[in-house]
């Protein structure tokens, strides 16, 4: 299936001279959504994840069905504040200035293989910074996968000597 074929380019958004990948018309057809999701439970199945993790929100939307279909937990990286325990923290930057993920403290355990997903690859920065906290927590990061890779902003280059899968380049 040609999965570039249900994102829709919404030209200026959220600001001029963006082309922003909207993927909500891949997730609104369900034969569309169900096969990306398949194709990312088959990568995992071959990684023998014990855990799914996915930054907010995105993240959420193609990990849990992952998650669900492997029959393993899923857990939350959210922001600062948003976690109702005791967290872990990394900063990470912005394009001006930082920002905070967080994760709970024992939500990865030593050894744990992980899959990390979220819908988007750009700069790579919200993945480099959800790497650092599995492996805080020891876990081992088994793989990464996303629907889409902006391959012009070189987002790999943050995450080298990670196994990645990306469904559809741009």
């Amino acid at each position: 299936m040609d999965l570039k074929q249900y994102v829709t380019i919404v030209p200026d958004w959220p600001k001029p001279g963006i082309e922003f990948k909207d993927i909500t018309t891949l997730m609104d057809n369900g034969a569309a959504y169900k096969y990306a999701t398949d194709q990312i439970v088959d990568y995992a199945r071959k990684k023998n994840i014990d855990i799914v993790v996915g930054p907010e929100a995105r993240g959420f939307i193609i990990g849990c069905p992952v998650a669900y279909s492997l029959g393993v937990g899923f857990a939350p990286v959210r922001k600062d504040g948003k976690l109702p325990r005791e967290t872990i923290k990394v900063k990470y930057g912005l394009e001006y200035g930082e920002d905070v993920l967080t994760i709970h403290k024992d939500a990865i355990k030593p050894g744990q293989r992980v899959l990390i997903t979220d819908d988007l690859l750009a700069t790579g920065g919200t993945i480099e910074a959800t790497i650092k906290l599995v492996e805080k927590l020891g876990g081992i990061v088994a793989g990464i996968a996303f629907l889409i890779e902006l391959t012009y902003l070189e987002g790999r280059n943050k995450l080298k000597g990670y196994d990645i899968l990306t469904l559809i380049q741009f």
